[in-house]
């Protein structure tokens, strides 16, 4: 969600839909799903949210990240990288890997 985030703001029901894009509809996040981690994120400094008019002129939150969220995607990163990189180490040297 905070990957998202830092593309620009969102509001709940465009994050939800692009969960589902970039997942190619693997994952469908529901509200009931949604709106806890967006307020623990919030809570935690990771995000912000603000009510604005929607292009419809109805109020929406919308939520962008914050400096704290973008740290934690970056060590995020750094850690799959790692992950990554050594599970393709093991894969391409033939080594069988149950994890």
């Amino acid at each position: 969600m905070l990957a998202i985030l830092t593309q620009g703001e969102s509001y709940g029901y465009a994050i939800i839909q692009e969960v589902k894009k970039r997942s190619g509809g693997h994952l469908e996040w529901t509200d009931g799903m949604l709106y806890p981690v967006l307020h623990r994120l919030e809570q935690e400094g990771m995000i912000r949210s603000v009510w604005k008019k929607s292009d419809t002129g109805r109020d929406r939150k919308y939520y962008r990240i914050e400096r704290a969220g973008r740290k934690v995607v970056e060590k995020q990163k750094a850690e799959w990288r790692a992950v990554n990189g050594a599970l393709e180490g093991l894969w391409e040297g033939g080594a069988a890997c149950s994890i």
